[in-house]
């Protein structure tokens, strides 16, 4: 029976293009069997076959749950996601987006009423300390479950002991007819090479749709320096055909087409179409050559013109970005913002990214890196792309999943936002407890499209966390009925003694992540007793930006949970306007990690806010540890770090700075600033001074001042590299600056031995 319906699903899927989803609810080791019958009825070729399974041992691809990643840009004619043992709502989302059309995407599932009550080992990473497997709930599967009942173009099988026994519940046709639905690829007009396009028309000839040919000629810029191109699209929509087009053009033009992605299987298709062309335009005489002598290497094609196509991997190609003639980078928003900076080296670049979809999830581009793009030396030109092509536009698989995941999640339109009644002080505070948002699909979407828009990495994972974890809650501020500000907030702390010392001594333990810090990091054994309250993520409608939304939220969850709490938390990517931000709200800081954040490519912070004696004693140890270490530490691991960032870091630090100078480190720091002597002869002095100015800020320094001390002083950067930042006309124009820094600063924390020696110098 099984056979037979995956059949009628397959046929009904290739007459229309689209995809189908065939449930197999029931025992796991039958549904596996089960599954291969299907493989095999419908005659698909097991290397057009991948399995997303914790199991081993069978004849397709097999991917784990974890490594489901391996899928990103690439097409499959069935993909088979086991959600037994370990189902992982990413998972779901690559595995989705893998499925050409015609395909099917088979899930096997335990029975659909028993599976949101069934906890399993993803659930168990939700489980942070102190609770429990029992905390976490089923609201997410259950959610799942409503929609594979409900929507169009999904078949449900309900597997018996034995094959007899099984009962079709949905046979998930939709009887849609094909002339009733649009092709993929239909255009009025097929798309052809536009006037004046400067690639092979072969290119503009194999493109399938307008929205492609619009992008192609968009990348024809990149053969001149100074070009920068941005196609973004959803999932299925040909950016990287297009891509591959393009770089098979330059290419053909002489040029080196440098292209990145996450791995190379998810480039797969630029490659693909750029040989397809280069060997059409050379009558097949292209060589493919790498370091082997055999020439058969699929990641670097040649033309005959000296042109070339190459893949490296993102760190390798960014380190050799400005040797390349134009560089492509697919699958961009999957990348760290650090490593996508590293492309602008190129003279020309490309970013290919994915809108919705699991690709889309990491906003790393869309949030931070987009800015500094439009900022940078570049000319950018933006195309999108809208027409499906792997499958057609009214697919259901496609709807199913943006609904299933919020993928598409956006926050409150624009206009509903600005008629609202959205004054700050007016806005309704208001719980966002998981029942009322499995309960209202407008409210779940509004408050977790806020999320997703306002910050670089949120993911399907992430919606099961807001709906299941016992350690989270999220709050809200409401105008009119729309979502207008929301905080993820997660409980920290709090833990027993033997699972402090099993953290101190080595053991991971989940979620707690200040806790985890201070105490695995910073060795402090005693840093998980206090109970925390950790910001997770913040987000203000971008409508209402800068209006007071932010700062009123925050007020609220101090408010409401200030008497539960013995400190409030925040770690994030520092920015000096984030810390300026946490700074008023009276966070103040404790750490600066001393490597990049992967997905923000900034140093991460960590703020704290104390409610009671015991989250006071905490800060207060950790701001004195932090002040010391960054005495040192600044001309060590953090001798790059942004001097606005450091500024603000230290700004916000609480702890007290002695100053306790010899007399003859004051003889020294007295005549750097006003008389003859020299920088170089006490620097530890001038770093304590330095410290001392930046953390209590009231030496009336200015922006530049602040900076040259943290680059000087501080970082210990060499005088050249430092006047060159800070546009000092010389570096002795920028060594004098630094003595006229010290003036206000000897002012202010001289003692009465360094104003004599001072007045010596002005009175002559």
């Amino acid at each position: 029976m099984i056979a037979g319906v995956a059949r009628d699903l397959r046929a009904e899927a290739e007459r229309a293009n689209e995809r189908r989803v065939l449930v197999l609810a029931g025992d796991r080791d039958r549904a596996l069997d089960a599954a291969y019958d299907v493989v095999e009825a419908l005659g698909v070729g097991d290397e057009a076959v991948s399995l997303v399974s914790t199991r081993e041992g069978f004849r397709f691809e097999e991917l784990r749950p974890r490594s489901a990643d391996e899928l990103l840009g690439r097409t499959r004619e069935a993909v088979v996601l086991d959600c037994h043992e370990r189902f992982v709502p990413n998972a779901l989302g690559r595995a989705v987006g893998a499925v050409d059309g015609g395909g099917l995407l088979i899930l096997l599932t335990p029975a659909l009423d028993e599976w949101p009550g069934i906890r399993d080992r993803f659930d168990d990473s939700l489980a942070v300390p102190p609770y429990g497997i029992d905390d976490v709930t089923g609201r997410f599967r259950e959610r799942l479950v409503g929609t594979l009942r409900t929507h169009p173009g999904i078949a449900v099988v309900a597997l018996g002991d034995e094959a007899g026994d099984d009962l079709l519940q949905r046979d998930g046709l939709t009887g849609e007819q094909t002339d009733e639905r649009d092709e993929p690829g239909e255009s009025v007009d097929p798309p052809s090479a536009p006037p004046g396009a400067t690639f092979p028309a072969a290119a503009y000839g194999a493109c399938l749709t307008a929205d492609q040919t619009r992008a192609l000629r968009a990348f024809e810029a990149l053969a001149d320096p100074g070009s920068a191109v941005v196609v973004e699209s959803d999932r299925g929509r040909g950016k990287s055909s297009a891509a591959g087009l393009a770089a098979g053009a330059l290419a053909l033009g002489g040029r080196d087409a440098l292209v990145t992605a996450p791995a190379f299987r998810n480039a797969a298709e630029v490659f693909a179409r750029a040989r397809e062309l280069i060997r059409g335009e050379t009558d097949g005489d292209a060589a493919e050559a790498g370091d082997d002598s055999d020439g058969d290497d699929e990641r670097d094609l040649r033309t005959p013109a000296g042109g070339r196509v190459r893949f490296l991997p993102p760190a390798a190609a960014a380190e050799v970005a400005d040797e390349a003639d134009a560089v492509i980078v697919d699958e961009a928003a999957a990348l760290p913002v650090r490593l996508l900076e590293g492309f602008l080296d190129a003279p020309g670049v490309a970013f290919c990214t994915t809108v919705h979809g699991y690709e889309g999830a990491g906003r790393g581009f869309a949030v931070r890196f987009r800015e500094r793009l439009l900022d940078s030396r570049f000319s950018v030109r933006d195309v999108r792309l809208d027409e499906p092509i792997r499958y057609a536009r009214n697919d259901p698989v496609e709807a199913w999943a943006s609904r299933a995941l919020l993928l598409d999640a956006r926050p409150a339109v624009e206009d509903a936002v600005a008629d609202a009644d959205a004054s700050v002080d007016e806005a309704t505070y208001r719980a966002l407890d998981p029942a009322d948002l499995l309960a209202d699909e407008i409210l779940l979407g509004e408050a977790f499209g806020l999320l997703v828009a306002a910050h670089y990495r949120t993911e399907p994972n992430d919606l099961a966390r807001l709906l299941d974890a016992p350690n989270l809650v999220a709050r809200a501020l409401v105008a009119d009925g729309r979502v207008v500000a929301v905080a993820l907030l997660a409980r920290e702390g709090g833990l027993d003694a033997e699972t402090r010392r099993g953290m101190y001594e080595g053991e991971r333990v989940r979620g707690n992540m200040v806790p985890d810090v201070l105490t695995s990091q910073l060795r402090d054994e005693a840093a998980a007793a206090p109970r925390g309250l950790r910001t997770v993520r913040i987000a203000t409608h971008h409508a209402l930006r800068d209006a007071g939304f932010g700062s009123r939220l925050l007020d609220e969850v101090h408010a409401e949970f200030g008497d539960e709490m013995d400190y409030f938390s925040v770690g994030y990517g520092a920015t000096p306007r984030l810390l300026r931000f946490w700074r008023r709200a009276g966070y103040r800081t404790v750490h600066l990690s001393t490597s990049r954040n992967d997905a923000s490519g900034e140093y991460s912070a960590i703020m704290f806010r104390p409610e009671t004696e015991a989250g006071r004693a905490l800060l207060d140890r950790h701001a004195v540890a932090f002040r010391d270490r960054e005495r040192d530490g600044l001309s060590d691991a953090h001798r790059d770090v942004d001097p606005d960032v450091v500024r603000g870091a230290l700004r916000a630090c609480s702890a007290p700075v002695p100053v306790d100078l010899t007399e003859t480190e004051w003889r020294s720091v007295v005549g750097a600033s006003v008389g003859p002597g020299m920088y170089d002869t006490a620097p530890g002095a001038f770093r304590d001074l330095a410290l001392a100015a930046l953390i209590e800020g009231n030496a009336g320094l200015d922006d530049r001042e602040e900076r040259l001390l943290v680059r000087k002083v501080l970082q210990g950067r060499p005088w050249e590299e430092v006047a060159d930042e800070l546009d000092f006309v010389s570096t002795s124009a920028c060594m004098r600056a630094l003595g006229d820094a010290f003036v206000p600063v000897v002012e202010r924390y001289g003692t009465e031995f360094a104003r004599k020696e001072r007045e010596r110098f002005i009175s002559e």
